[in-house]
């Protein structure tokens, strides 16, 4: 049970009851007054009740009181003959918005303050990590608001003349539509958020990324704006998690210190660091027991990574001054002197830490002066001792007994892998990828003379296959038109091969015999995207996708073109993203294909073929058709076509012939007398888009039943019109774009394409 704003285009909750205990079937709660006079939302499937308002020790009946909204948003209960005395009010029971006329508390006496917590999710209203209440101070009473995390960790402070003063910079000629009164009473202090202009709708919003967000809604643009939000995401607690570094932009970046892996590296490709970085390698601990030593150790096992000009220092762990430290190296031993001691820093002063490092900042970049904080990390090399040099000696050994015996097996498997020649089944590998090497001859065997195809597109065709003893489907692409000589295209494979990521499609292995050049992937069961969507494909449809299908499979090839764009070693442009290089796997989890292949066919070649193959002219960016240089941001313009896609079911341009005058069959199928149309679909969704009146319901699949969670809807329509901007630099990066439908960032109201306004003022879709 909620409330949300009723006459905005966008429907933003703002308050939830029962934000702990979801209904699991909203067709059966019930909201009543109860024989107590307590308003409870009730699950009439088993008679419980979800929520209450749960008031004691007042005398209250059903028939004596009443439920009232008010403008302001405060759902209150109150005396049916007196209305203005008010038994419960949700303004004292806050969720994550901060609505004007509302307090936050501090009870004087217990201590007992109201607080917003942020949402655990964009669409998951559970309780969080992040809040935000009135600082208790030292003598009960301050000024000051404290974002926390957990309660406890404080990361965030403003107020006095800070905080009140920072949106005024949005008012117009300087004067800030907002005011914060801030009471100090005898029992309670608190302070109040108003508007002067109450025609003006406005919230601050602790986010959930931790952030406090005051929001202002435009009439004009029909969208929200953000006027003001702190502190940077890079300030948030723990963003990153334990260890991490995190470097400022407009999507801040997390990455792991030298000498650290991520803790969870699954959750880290899906844009969740906060698990952090774990060791590579462990400390060793010359104390013994772990705790601190009592002296300085005569080993010196441990080494450090020192990162200079840091933009901040770790607010992490338990920093410590050491009085005994007066230079550089005798700080680098007082913290090896310590068995729990993972960095110290020495700017003028000594200072040790103790304990996981929490929100480091990268380096500034800007050559100015920064701080300089040195990490421990495990055993690099043996330094000194005479025990040492023994191990040392027979480490030596050691080492060269198992290299003699590496070198005897590499010998004896060379000569096995040689006397298996007849299965033509060798391997390729490298230091990253282990791909397998077929001759031409294995592929038409594997395929049965390439008979069963099963796609194409712009590199050439595709055919199904199996792999000799485990039968092990593949598919098998046959390149077309590639001019590269052997050694290089190797070289190009290798490198796509080192490409692994979940919503990109495996490499096996390839061919490479005199001029023909095919390439082995796994095989996908469920096809590809646009067989679902349009019923195209071989032949027949592939069944209609549900929308909770629809968005992750959205999100998935967002998340592989992310990794494409930003996390391989060279940057990967694909080129031709569209729904038939979109497959499937037995789950429906989306894998995108064909990447790397515009690379391997030469970009001269590669654009002369997308710029003429059917089926892709749909997706090109405008860059693409004036024959300017690409970038990766032409994959974000040819994602944005395809997330229209995925949400109405259609073609973006669907062509359909009309007669200018009645004729026979045969003179239809033959085109004469009829004109050709382009129903062009983007053109339609963004009308209903911009139209406050519009329902983007219409826009959705028809197949669906009506069945799609519109918040997720109509977040895909404005990404998806983000993406087709005609200014390269006005499109998203694939980062956020993955952000924005992973719900972690707010996605503003986009300004109308170009294209789509010259279509809007012509009053047609078509083209």
């Amino acid at each position: 049970m909620g409330i949300w704003y009723h006459k905005t285009r966008e429907h933003t909750k703002l308050w939830v009851a029962n934000r702990q205990a979801p209904l699991t079937d909203p067709e059966s709660s019930q909201l009543s007054i109860s024989s107590d006079g307590n308003m409870v939302l009730l699950d009439r499937a088993t008679r419980s009740p979800v929520w209450s308002t749960n008031i004691t020790g007042i005398a209250a009946a059903a028939n004596s009181t009443v439920g009232v909204i008010l403008n302001t948003g405060n759902l209150v209960l109150a005396d049916a003959s007196n209305t203005s005395a008010v038994l419960w009010q949700s303004f004292d029971h806050l969720d994550n918005t901060w609505l004007p006329g509302s307090k936050l508390r501090r009870n004087k006496l217990t201590g007992e303050a109201t607080r917003l917590v942020a949402w655990k999710g964009s669409n998951d209203p559970t309780p969080g990590m992040f809040s935000l209440e009135l600082d208790a101070g030292g003598g009960g009473a301050s000024q000051h608001l404290r974002l926390a995390w957990n309660g406890s960790h404080q990361y965030w402070s403003g107020g006095g003349g800070n905080w009140t003063t920072a949106p005024e910079e949005s008012g117009p000629e300087g004067q800030s539509p907002y005011t914060f009164l801030y009471v100090d009473a005898e029992n309670e202090s608190y302070v109040v958020f108003e508007v002067k202009d109450e025609a003006l709708l406005s919230r601050i919003v602790v986010g959930v990324a931790g952030q406090i967000m005051l929001w202002g809604w435009v009439e004009s643009a029909a969208t929200w704006v953000l006027f003001w939000s702190e502190p940077t995401l890079c300030d948030v607690y723990s963003l990153c998690g334990s260890f991490s570094v995190c470097t400022d932009g407009a999507v801040p970046e997390c990455g792991c210190l030298q000498g650290f892996v991520e803790r969870q590296p699954r959750q880290w490709l899906y844009g969740d660091q906060t698990a952090g970085c774990a060791r590579i390698t462990g400390l060793q601990m010359p104390c013994g027991g772990g705790g601190q030593a009592s002296g300085k150790t005569t080993k010196r096992d441990d080494t450090f990574f020192t990162m200079p000009k840091a933009n901040s220092l770790p607010t992490g762990g338990v920093a410590a001054p050491s009085a005994t430290a007066s230079a550089h190296d005798d700080c680098e031993l007082a913290c090896l002197g310590n068995c729990s001691c993972t960095a110290y820093s020495y700017n003028g002063s000594c200072t040790l830490w103790y304990g996981d490092l929490i929100n480091l900042r990268g380096a500034n970049g800007s050559g100015t002066d920064g701080y300089s904080i040195s990490i421990r990390l495990g055993v690099a090399s043996d330094l000194s001792g005479t025990g040492n040099t023994k191990k040392m000696t027979i480490g030596l050994v050691v080492a060269g007994v198992v290299a003699a015996a590496v070198t005897l097996a590499v010998l004896v498997a060379v000569l096995v892998m040689r006397s298996r020649r007849a299965k033509a089944l060798r391997r390729l590998e490298d230091s990253s990828s282990f791909l397998t090497v077929f001759t031409y001859r294995d592929l038409q065997l594997v395929t049965n003379n390439f008979s069963d195809k099963i796609g194409g597109g712009a590199f050439g065709s595709v055919f199904k296959g199996a792999l000799p003893g485990d039968a092990t489907p593949v598919a098998v692409k046959k390149l077309e038109g590639v001019g590269q000589g052997e050694k290089q295209f190797r070289a190009e494979v290798s490198t796509i091969g080192m490409i692994q990521h979940v919503n990109l499609i495996r490499l096996l292995g390839f061919c490479t015999d005199r001029t023909r050049r095919l390439l082995v992937y796994e095989h996908m069961p469920n096809g590809s995207l646009d067989r679902h969507l349009f019923g195209s494909g071989s032949g027949h449809g592939g069944g209609v996708l549900s929308w909770k299908t629809r968005y992750q499979i959205a999100l998935g090839v967002a998340r592989g073109l992310h990794y494409l764009h930003d996390k391989c070693r060279d940057r990967i442009i694909h080129c031709d993203v569209k729904p038939e290089n979109i497959l499937l796997d037995g789950a429906f989890a989306a894998k995108v294909a064909d990447l790397g292949l515009a690379k391997l066919m030469g970009r001269d070649d590669s654009s002369r073929v997308l710029t003429t193959t059917r089926g892709t002219v749909g997706y090109l960016a405008p860059e693409w058709i004036a024959g300017t240089a690409v970038t990766a941001k032409a994959d974000v313009y040819s994602y944005g076509m395809m997330l229209f896609e995925i949400v109405s079911g259609r073609r973006n341009v669907e062509q359909r012939r009309r007669q200018a005058e009645a004729a026979d069959d045969d003179e239809y199928d033959s085109g004469a007398g009829g004109t050709v149309e382009a129903d062009f679909f983007p053109l339609t969704a963004v009308r209903m888009l911009f139209d406050v009146d519009g329902d983007l319901r219409d826009a959705v699949d028809g197949n669906l039943g009506g069945e799609a969670d519109m918040g997720e809807v109509e977040r895909a329509c404005k990404v998806a019109c983000w993406c087709v901007q005609d200014a390269e630099s006005a499109r998203p990066t694939m980062g956020m774009v993955v952000k924005a439908l992973e719900g972690l960032v707010d996605v503003n109201f986009p300004p109308m394409p170009r294209l789509f306004m010259v279509g809007l003022s012509t009053g047609s879709s078509h083209t």
